[in-house]
């Protein structure tokens, strides 16, 4: 069984008129409700956030964390990891799904990392800029737009790179931020686009934040809340459905 290869983030060269005004009237009314700044989730170095959210892969958080606490547990260091039989890695990250992929695919990351950088660590993206330390991790194999941007920005480099989530994604396409066929692994440069150059890493962090919180808390898949919504003026696709 293999797992869908991810797409790459690409620069998105111009913008239509207004998005950029519309992508902060929305962060700016999300702040209000869901409070900003928000507190960082983790504070792990970029090698363990990196096998982490390859852990999060078509997995609910629950399972993920228990699969990475399990992981980490059952081996003292990524070395351990590396050079363990690839059934004892299955077994100890069997909460997430796939396990069966994951567990060679996090041995040949591991691997690799080791390789083309000489040692098992990748503190050394702090030094790099953030277009060209994503580049460095998208060429991992399994590593794509949004794991990229959750190891620089979440784990303790805190970097400037927006993750976009299912609930994120969701939210920005309703709000029409990007168009409907835009696929979560392309939207991370226009959503990015659309931020202001002067924000910092907390800010753009925020930003992932507010929107998956509202994807979570209202902007539901099914059965979206959009009477009580704050943005609803700013929604087509609520309008659409209330008005209906």
């Amino acid at each position: 069984m293999s797992l869908p290869l991810f797409e790459s983030a690409t620069t998105e060269p111009n913008l239509p008129q207004g998005w950029h005004q519309k992508a902060l009237l929305i962060h700016d009314r999300l702040c209000a409700v869901y409070g900003c700044p928000i507190a960082y989730f983790h504070d792990l170095d970029p090698l363990s956030e990196l096998v982490s959210a390859l852990l999060s892969h078509r997995t609910r958080n629950a399972q993920s964390h228990k699969a990475f606490q399990q992981l980490i547990q059952q081996f003292p260091t990524w070395e351990a990891v590396r050079d363990a039989p690839t059934d004892e890695v299955q077994r100890a990250i069997a909460p997430s799904t796939y396990a069966e992929v994951k567990a060679p695919r996090i041995q040949q990351v591991l691997r690799l990392i080791e390789q083309r950088h000489g040692s098992l660590s990748l503190e050394f993206l702090a030094e790099m800029p953030v277009a060209e330390a994503r580049s460095w991790l998208e060429a991992l194999p399994g590593v794509g737009p949004k794991t990229s941007a959750a190891v620089l920005s979440f784990s303790r480099l805190r970097q400037r790179a927006l993750a976009v989530d299912s609930h994120h994604h969701r939210v920005a396409i309703r709000t029409g931020l990007i168009p409907a066929n835009t696929d979560v692994g392309r939207s991370h440069a226009r959503l990015e686009a659309q931020l202001p150059e002067s924000w910092n890493a907390q800010q753009v962090y925020d930003n992932h934040e507010v929107m998956m919180l509202h994807g979570q808390k209202c902007c539901y898949y099914r059965d979206p809340e959009c009477d009580r919504c704050t943005i609803l003026d700013l929604c087509p696709f609520g309008q659409a459905r209330v008005g209906g």
